[in-house]
């Protein structure tokens, strides 16, 4: 089956015009004549009809993106097959990928930034609740409403918590150049490795080019595992540095506990320099200002094999509903002054001179070349003062990582 303009899917769905085509599918906008809406189609290229493989990875990313639920994510409405072919239905997004604004603006200010990240962790945070690893996380991936929000989607090479990798032994699912170090060696794919993805887009989107290159994609992967992330442009403030390089640890269990615990870092941080303030932490917040600071990981959700090659991401995105969410919005605002602590309750008690019930504040330059974290009122949190873990020595990624397809 080939996807042309006036094609009748399911004996529902019209294509009307053809947004964009990827690496297995392409994207359509398509007119249900049931509901009388416009909704994005998703359907196998034409040299992939009667594949198998790739109808098993398009009717895993339907039931992947069909079990969550939330406003940042692209809803999934339908599957189908057709002669041969699979088609998937979602939601229409008005508006364009970061990728695109990352292409006519080049760099963001972090004001712009953090609110498109943090809507981005909250998605990946129920996504990863529900057993999915997006194991994608792009640019591409990353739309944008009319209205200043996200909607994340391209479940394509997703894998659940109970799914085996429906890959051939030896090959890595991803593109590389935001490919998490411990999937180009081979290991499980787990939430921690999304947060690494999201901090190479935040590193793209505010200094202007991605963190590592290099004259194959198997060097890029090989620099994924050993480079050292370059450093942050020294105008960029030290708090938004210190997050980004937190996200880009080397090892998953430095980076953020969780995507929930991210976005709050995130948001906070966005409010904090909206309003040009220092701001304090919660004692039930991890630090995000320390890249030796050790926190939790996500536990792995499935193996991932050993790697020989890294493939491509799919398809183009397809393209979300104008739906403004009610959380996770760009720049989020508590009644009461503060920002949510997950628990229902903002910062209470805060005045020019602090608040109460908070115990931390970032340490400052003098702290840290002092060897002081910051604390105000009682001892150091158990995990202050240690030192940074000693480096390995280079490390290839596993197997000769042959082919690496990739999406721009």
């Amino acid at each position: 089956m080939t996807p042309t303009a006036g094609l009748l899917l399911g004996g529902r769905y019209e294509l009307t015009e053809r947004l964009a085509t990827g690496g297995m599918g392409e994207v359509w906008v398509a007119t249900d004549l049931h509901l009388r809406r416009n909704v994005a189609a998703k359907v196998l290229r034409a040299e992939f009809a009667g594949d198998t493989h790739f109808l098993d990875r398009l009717r895993t990313e339907a039931r992947n993106s069909a079990a969550l639920s939330h406003q940042n994510i692209a809803a999934m409405y339908d599957y189908g097959e057709q002669r041969g072919s699979g088609y998937l239905i979602m939601e229409l997004v008005l508006g364009e990928s970061l990728e695109d604004l990352l292409r006519r603006e080049r760099t963001l200010e972090p004001t712009q930034v953090l609110p498109v990240l943090a809507q981005t962790a909250r998605a990946l945070h129920t996504a990863h609740m529900a057993g999915v690893v997006h194991r994608d996380v792009k640019p591409s991936n990353i739309l944008l409403t009319r209205d200043g929000y996200v909607k994340i989607t391209d479940f394509g090479i997703s894998l659940g918590a109970n799914q085996a990798p429906m890959t051939a032994a030896g090959m890595v699912m991803g593109t590389a150049q935001y490919l998490p170090p411990e999937q180009a060696m081979g290991r499980a794919a787990t939430g921690a490795g999304d947060i690494y993805a999201l901090g190479v887009v935040a590193f793209e989107a505010l200094v202007g080019r991605r963190p590592f290159t290099g004259g194959s994609q198997v060097d890029i992967a090989f620099a994924h595992v050993n480079q050292q992330v370059p450093g942050l442009p020294s105008h960029l403030d030290e708090r938004v540095r210190e997050v980004v390089l937190q996200m880009l640890s080397k090892d998953p269990e430095q980076r953020p506990r969780s995507a929930a615990s991210l976005a709050r870092t995130l948001e906070a941080l966005s409010d904090q320099l909206r309003a040009g303030t220092e701001g304090y932490r919660t004692d039930d917040d991890p630090p995000a200002t320390s890249v030796a600071a050790p926190v939790r990981a996500p536990a792995p959700l499935a193996p991932t094999p050993v790697a020989d090659s890294v493939t491509d991401s799919s398809t183009a995105p397809a393209t979300p509903t104008k739906t403004p969410p009610q959380r996770g919005r760009a720049n989020p605002r508590h009644r009461n002054g503060g920002r949510n602590n997950g628990n229902g309750r903002g910062n209470q008690g805060c005045s020019s001179r602090g608040c109460r019930t908070l115990r931390w504040r970032p340490a400052s330059r003098r702290d840290r070349r002092a060897g002081r974290t910051g604390h105000e009122h009682r001892g150091a949190p158990p995990h202050a003062g240690r030192s940074r873990p000693a480096r390995p020595g280079p490390r290839r990624p596993a197997g000769p990582l042959r082919q690496f397809g990739l999406r721009g």
